[in-house]
């Protein structure tokens, strides 16, 4: 499981950016809700999250012309299902639960990391789908739904 040496640091960068996802749900759904438009709440969010990716771009240094040009024209696309994803928690967590909202998150990143992973998609690492795997992709899959239930 430890393909990479700092492995239990990124663990728990990841670990608190997953503890964002609803905290970022609740925080956007109630300016969507305090504007009357979730589309002017996520605008404010990918602005503000403009202004900072830029000042830490500055501080890290701008990639060369020659790295953008090579990088892959698909993957100038990803920002697209960053704004479906915060555009829909935006709208929909509030009026279904942020619980739930980021249940079905969860599920569907369970079976899309699976499934990117046991076909390397989009220059990731492979990982088989093993039959533990999709046990324990299934395992996790019930928590999650029994830890939200009411």
């Amino acid at each position: 499981m430890q393909h990479y040496p700092y492995f239990v640091p990124a663990a728990a960068v990841m670990f608190l950016t997953g503890v964002g996802i609803p905290v970022l749900a609740s925080m956007n759904g109630a300016l969507g809700r305090s504007l009357g438009s979730p589309v002017a709440a996520t605008a404010v969010v990918f602005v503000v999250g403009a202004a900072i990716s830029l000042a830490v771009l500055g501080w890290a240094g701008v990639p060369g012309a020659a790295s953008f040009a090579a990088a892959p024209r698909w993957s100038y696309f990803a920002a697209l299902f960053m704004v479906f994803y915060l555009l829909s928690i935006t709208f929909l967590g509030p009026r279904i639960g942020i619980g739930n909202a980021v249940f079905f998150v969860l599920l569907g990143q369970l079976v899309a990391a699976t499934v990117i992973d046991h076909f390397g998609l989009f220059g990731a690492v492979r990982f088989e789908a093993s039959a533990q795997r999709l046990a324990g992709v299934a395992v996790m899959a019930v928590g999650v739904y029994l830890a939200k239930r009411t």
